[in-house]
């Protein structure tokens, strides 16, 4: 399986790298990210619960390794996780269930010594 911490930290480099060649484009999307937090009406737990959700259902590696990370720093269990996995599941059946396996995997990465 995938090294999800270090793949993390080649991911968010290389999106430096398309800051740099387009920065409005980064810009947008971290306005666009950042809005939803402004309400809140969640916490940051349950906002980071519903990404990974929504990583799965979009079928979203890059999405899996950042928002397991900010995830379980939030504090989510592991039984947190899976519910909100099997939301993704019942949403998107066979293809969620396949990528919930890649975020168990990615929180296994994490908690084996990753970063």
């Amino acid at each position: 399986m995938l090294n999800w911490p270090d793949y993390r930290k080649e991911l968010l480099g290389r999106i430096g790298e398309m800051a740099k060649l387009s920065p409005d484009t980064v810009a947008g999307y971290q306005t666009l990210s950042n809005a939803n937090s402004k309400n809140g009406h969640l916490d940051a737990k349950t906002r980071e619960l519903i990404s990974l959700a929504v990583a799965v259902t979009t079928r979203c590696d890059g999405c899996i390794t950042v928002h397991t990370a900010e995830a379980l720093k939030q504090g989510a269990s592991h039984d947190e996780i899976a519910e909100a996995l099997g939301v993704a599941v019942a949403m998107n059946a066979g293809a969620a269930l396949v990528y919930s396996a890649r975020v168990l995997d990615a929180v296994h990465g994490y908690e084996a010594g990753g970063k």
